[in-house]
């Protein structure tokens, strides 16, 4: 984003919409740790799982749900930790919530779930644990969680920190969001964005997290604004 300096942990994600894909190699270390600390099996290699998650978060029909988006995501997670009640279960997920992403399906929060539930028990993951990783990934359809569902706001927060974008970067992810959604006439396009903005920017709050609140709230509804209000401008 705008810092030129970001420091991992102050709330500014070290990639952001329009910068350069992250490294697989750092990608893959933090992967492995998750998967440690969630409790693989010791003797499970984690890379082969990471290289095939960044191999689906590669794919060519992709412009937001990259790499960027997945260590944005990560670098989010960082920075609510404390407010999560298994912080290594909240990145799992994060790995998985968009790991099967097709823009013109409806089904991709579903089917990253299944993902979820068949290659973390492989690799050593507790059935309890996959089970709240898959709910987790399958919440990211609503990004609705409870009011005690402290590993569910984390998740749903990180993901939609985006939102709370600097302009420039905010410009950049709708831009990104286009493309994906290229296929679709522009008319189209602009009354369903809308439609979505407005839903947005009817919810009570959008962040569930003291942090997010207070930090992300303010700028991301006026980012949502504005950027509903250049779709009518056409």
């Amino acid at each position: 984003m705008e810092n030129p300096a970001p420091r991992p942990g102050d709330g500014t994600p070290r990639t952001a919409p329009g910068a350069a894909a992250p490294e697989p190699a750092a990608l893959r270390a933090r992967f492995a740790s998750a998967l440690g600390t969630a409790g693989g099996a010791a003797d499970a290699d984690p890379y082969p799982y990471a290289d095939a998650l960044l191999a689906r978060w590669s794919e060519p029909q992709r412009r937001y749900h990259t790499t960027r988006h997945l260590a944005a995501v990560l670098d989010h997670v960082d920075t609510l930790e404390r407010y999560a009640a298994d912080p290594a279960l909240v990145r799992l997920a994060a790995w998985f919530h968009d790991a099967v992403y097709r823009p013109d399906r409806s089904e991709n929060e579903e089917r990253s779930a299944r993902l979820a539930e068949r290659a973390l028990p492989e690799a050593g993951v507790s059935r309890a644990a996959t089970a709240e990783v898959a709910r987790l990934v399958r919440l990211t359809t609503t990004h609705a969680p409870g009011p005690a569902d402290r590993n569910g706001a984390v998740l749903c927060d990180a993901d939609l920190a985006v939102l709370a974008s600097p302009p420039a970067a905010y410009a950049a992810y709708a831009a990104e969001v286009r493309e994906e959604y290229g296929f679709v006439p522009d008319d189209l396009f602009r009354t369903g964005r809308s439609d979505v903005l407005r839903q947005l920017l009817a919810l009570p709050r959008l962040f569930h997290t003291p942090h997010g609140e207070s930090a992300w709230e303010e700028p991301a509804r006026r980012n949502l604004a504005t950027e509903l209000r250049l779709l009518a401008a056409g």
